[in-house]
This record gives C-alpha cells, structure tokens and sequence, in this order.
C-alpha cells in the first residue's frame, strides 16, 4: 500500500502509487505509525532534490521530518513550497532573486532571508484554519506555470497556451484557455507574481506530450 505522502496541486497529501520527481517537507507530520495526523508542523515548506550528496533516508522514520513528493517543480509552487536553499541553491537563488523583484513591497532588501519568503508565503497558502487559500482572477491576467481550478477536484496547469490537467502520475487533457474566463488560482499570489516576472518552473514531461 503507497504511503500517504504525495502533495497536489491544492496543497493536499494523498496516497497513491504514481512516483514523483521531486521530494520536500513541512516538518513532522506523521506519527509513530507512519500516519499523517497534521497538514504542516513549519513555516518552513521546501522542494528539494530527490537525491542530495549521497544522502539516504528511511520514509516516514518516527520523530523525523515527513518526506513528501511532487509531480513537478510547478505543482509544489501551487501547494506553496519554495526551492530549498541547501540543495537546490541555484534554483532558490533564481526563486529569490525573482521573488524580490516581483514583491518589492514584501521583500526586505535585496536580499531576504529563506525565512521571510516563508513567513509570506506562510499568510498566502492556508487560512487560520489551515485550510488551502485561493483567489479568483481572469485566466488572461495569469502567467504561464500557474495552476488554476474551475471546482475543488480538478487543478489545471497553464501552459504553453492551453490548462492541462493535473494528475498524481502526470498530465491529461487539454482545454483552450478562455482570458476572461474566472477561475480559483492556486498558486499563492506572490509566486504568480514571481511567475509573471520571469521564473519557470521545472514541469512534468507529459506537459509537452511525452510519456
């Protein structure tokens, strides 16, 4: 049986078998039985490598931090992780550097510390219920790799023109985009913004139709 441990796009954690290509965590979520009993135990949400400097790691080990897994680098932006700063240091410098030109009214200095990023990504991505936060806007006003629903059971990716939909094992259908169509974004707002200002995401190979 898969583990519970494989984040969507809406920031749930799901059990399934499909695998991922990217890991990440949000601190402790599970208990001794390897059961996840908490959405996030830290500000602190990241995406990392699935291998790192010949690390290895035993899933879900009691009292560690939850390995969870993503389809893609955009899927883990829409759930509202972060690259992380250690193994993916390019990549969180390109996230930053964006990030901050994106959100001048958000970023402190040149430069913010990983944990200020989190603390505003942190207000955007759950509520104070802990529930998934979206927003609504016009597909036209949306930069490509952002994810948008129409419901709360089928996310879209926008890509290359067209929403494709998302799927725990990789991408299906496509559907024209609509620019004045309304939709629930996703994606926290200061990502989109990040998004719109030039960052792209690492997408799923069967984004563009390979298998």
């Amino acid at each position: 049986m898969p583990r519970q441990n494989r984040v969507t796009p809406f920031g749930e954690i799901i059990a399934t078998p499909a695998r991922g290509t990217l890991m990440g965590n949000r601190g402790c979520l599970h208990n001794d039985r390897r059961q996840i009993i908490r959405p996030y135990q830290l500000k602190r949400w990241i995406i990392c490598q699935l291998q790192f400097k010949s690390r290895h790691r035993a899933i879900m080990t009691p009292g560690q931090y939850t390995e969870l897994f993503f389809l893609d680098e955009a899927t883990a932006l829409a759930a509202g992780h972060r690259p992380c700063a250690e193994c993916s240091r390019p990549r969180f410098e390109a996230f930053r550097s964006m990030w901050t030109q994106a959100n001048p009214n958000l970023a402190r200095g040149s430069k913010p510390l990983a944990t200020e990023i989190d603390h505003v990504l942190h207000r955007e991505r759950v509520n104070a219920t802990k529930q998934k936060l979206t927003y609504q806007e016009k597909l036209g006003a949306l930069p490509e790799g952002s994810f948008v629903a129409f419901d709360a059971k089928q996310p879209y990716l926008l890509f290359r023109g067209f929403l494709v939909a998302w799927h725990p094992e990789g991408y299906g259908q496509r559907l024209a985009r609509q620019p004045d169509r309304i939709v629930q974004v996703l994606t926290p707002r200061s990502i989109v913004r990040t998004l719109a200002a030039g960052y792209r995401p690492g997408v799923h190979s069967s984004a563009f139709g390979i298998k």
